[in-house]
């Protein structure tokens, strides 16, 4: 049904994705009806497909954000601390944002310069979006996504956008006990989302969930 949730507005591709079951939380829904894709996509903003951003980046598919934050919800309470691996457009970053609210803290990290002042940009075009970024509640850095974030960790939740190579232990060490990570994991030539789970005492549970096709996490291009 992923395919079939496409919209003329924001709402009617909210309503498409809660109707066929990729939203299932009124939260997540309210989250994004908050965040117009028209101020994120660089056409056709409410089509659920991926779209190019530029510098071999993409935008992803409006039902992945939407697993995405179903799938970290629990650690996307009020007052939590994620951060938004793979960054972009800033579009996720701004729905998080939503989810964990203003006493809540989101930082979005890309390395390539031009996407984060693309984050900047694209979240400054709504009044919502610019009170986040004035606050200090959401903020864009350029780095290796592949490290994390050290300065902000621990996280409740951390999301990556690109498909790692490996599972990376470095962002698992930079989750909270408890904490959860989304992140797709290239597994020879096919990518699955794996869901990683911290407990209270440290273990650490990986679920795979579903093949995906993402780009690579990686250094900067040339």
């Amino acid at each position: 049904m992923a395919w079939c949730s496409s919209g003329t507005s924001n709402a009617t591709l909210i309503a498409n994705l809660k109707q066929n079951g990729l939203i299932k939380s009124k939260r997540v829904k309210e989250a994004m009806l908050k965040v117009d894709r028209a101020h994120y996509a660089p056409s056709s903003p409410y089509e659920d497909s991926p779209q190019p951003i530029g510098h071999a980046a993409t935008i992803s598919a409006p039902h992945m954000h939407a697993s995405a934050c179903e799938s970290l919800l629990t650690y996307l309470q009020p007052g939590c601390n994620v951060l938004d691996i793979g960054s972009g457009s800033g579009y996720l970053t701004a729905v998080l944002a939503n989810l964990v609210g203003p006493s809540g803290s989101v930082i979005g990290i890309d390395h390539i310069q031009p996407l984060v002042d693309m984050g900047n940009r694209n979240m400054a075009k709504s009044e919502e979006g610019r009170k986040a970024l004035d606050s200090g509640q959401v903020k864009f850095v350029m780095g290796d996504g592949r490290r994390g974030w050290e300065e902000g960790a621990p996280y409740d939740a951390i999301h990556v956008g690109a498909a790692a190579a490996e599972h990376h232990k470095v962002l698992v060490d930079q989750l909270k006990a408890p904490g959860r990570l989304f992140v797709p994991v290239a597994d020879g030539h096919l990518q699955h989302i794996y869901v990683i789970e911290k407990a209270k005492d440290g273990t650490v549970e990986r679920n795979k969930l579903y093949g995906v096709q993402y780009v690579p996490l990686t250094d900067a291009p040339e």
